[in-house]
């Protein structure tokens, strides 16, 4: 057997195998919410109605629901992408009208992300327009999504291409260590973004202003300077004007750090429900777990160029995609589509390792927030959060573990009970 035709048989299973567990995890949590739908937890009876409790329980089988859909129709996309010959013929259509080059290439890049987000259009408006819209968190207007969708394609060209242009010609110039300087670039690119999204960015999408209230601001600005915190601002986004989901985050990196809280969140919690959030945010900060998670992505994002490296000079890696390598001509633009494809098949195994370790990194926030907040505003915050987000609280425990960075509220909740 041909090293080419393994590596397909390869992918196909591990393919198979995991959209066998994906349905099947999917098809427990859907039977394990609708059968605990009818009755709220005993440690929620005082805080949760039933009502709620029901709707949250709806809108979690409504979008597992519709998860199996777009998971079946992704998995019919890959295929038609690779074993059955897409990307290889959008390939060759593009050689034969631009040739072998920069320009050819990417173009196939440009026209593999345009072909893509138009396949998964009708899924973004079903969820958004219907599914959303049906449990009342939609406030989108078509226009304002419309206007959503062309900066965003307009953004990604502006900053995608000309990044995608220097790692394919590193890829073809810098010999054979090129994924070493390719990574380089990338992983600069990235902290890059990071410091330029909350000022340049991320403004033409939302409206942010600085937080006027100033019992909160004080409150807030006392907790961050007793945690050894500094933020160039605190800002308030108009979340309101496309959902009614609620939620507080940090931005920016170095000096460019920002506090940002939505405008539904400052309508929903009180002022010390506000500071035990922003507190357990500031937890995140203080154990060092964005740190850890960028170490992890650069670590990461290396071993998967030095791997792109490799593959990239196999022709069984091409043909067992279902992909022709080209004669005379760069196959660095085909390389980069076909990994992109095809390392999630393979990593979904693993999926439960960075869940696992998300959650504990949020249970160290919640203990540094009950440190140095009130713990019971915490418990407050999270139950309304968990409530205006129409977020389950029996969630099935294995599906827990393949897919949820955020523990579920009982065991939130029971962990800081005991603290």
């Amino acid at each position: 057997m041909s090293d080419a035709l393994t590596f397909t048989y390869a992918f196909a299973a591990a393919l198979l195998a995991g959209l066998a567990v994906k349905f099947w995890l999917a098809s427990r949590q859907i039977r394990h919410v609708a059968r605990h739908r009818d009755v709220v937890p005993a440690a929620f009876t005082q805080t949760m109605t039933l009502d709620a409790h029901q709707k949250a329980a709806d809108y979690t089988i409504a979008k597992s629901r519709f998860g199996l859909v777009e998971m079946a129709w992704s998995a019919a996309v890959l295929l038609a992408w690779t074993l059955l010959g897409g990307l290889d013929l959008l390939n060759k259509v593009l050689l034969a009208g631009l040739g072998g080059g920069m320009v050819q290439q990417l173009t196939l890049l440009a026209a593999f992300a345009l072909i893509g987000g138009l396949l998964d259009l009708p899924f973004t408006l079903w969820q958004t327009f219907r599914l959303e819209q049906r449990f009342g968190f939609n406030k989108m207007t078509f226009k304002l999504w419309l206007a959503d969708m062309v900066k965003g394609t307009l953004i990604g060209a502006l900053i995608g291409l000309p990044i995608a242009a220097l790692i394919l010609w590193l890829m073809g110039a810098a010999g054979s260590l090129w994924w070493l300087w390719a990574w380089a670039v990338w992983m600069g690119f990235n902290l890059l973004l990071m410091l330029v999204y909350p000022t340049f960015i991320a403004p033409l999408f939302n409206k942010f202003k600085p937080l006027d209230d100033a019992s909160l601001q004080a409150r807030v600005t006392a907790l961050m300077q007793r945690c050894g915190f500094a933020a160039k601002g605190l800002f308030v986004m108009d979340g309101s004007r496309r959902s009614a989901h609620a939620n507080a985050y940090f931005t920016g990196f170095g000096a460019s750090k920002r506090v940002v809280f939505y405008d539904t969140l400052l309508r929903q919690l009180s002022a010390g429900e506000v500071e035990a959030v922003l507190a357990h945010e500031l937890g995140h900060f203080k154990r060092r777990h964005i740190v850890k998670r960028m170490a992890a992505m650069f670590a990461l994002s290396l071993a998967g160029f030095a791997l792109l490296g490799w593959v990239s000079g196999q022709s069984w890696f091409y043909a067992g995609l279902g992909v022709q390598p080209n004669m005379g001509a760069p196959n660095d633009a085909l390389a980069l589509l076909l990994f992109m494809l095809a390392v999630p098949v393979f990593t979904f195994f693993v999926a439960p390792l960075p869940a696992w370790l998300s959650r504990q990194h949020e249970f160290e926030a919640d203990a540094y927030a009950v440190a140095q907040t009130s713990g019971t505003d915490l418990a407050a915050a999270l139950l309304k959060l968990y409530q205006d987000n129409a977020s389950t609280l029996t969630p099935d425990p294995l599906f827990v573990q393949f897919y949820y960075s955020h523990p579920p509220a009982s065991e939130r909740l029971a962990r800081m009970a005991a603290a």
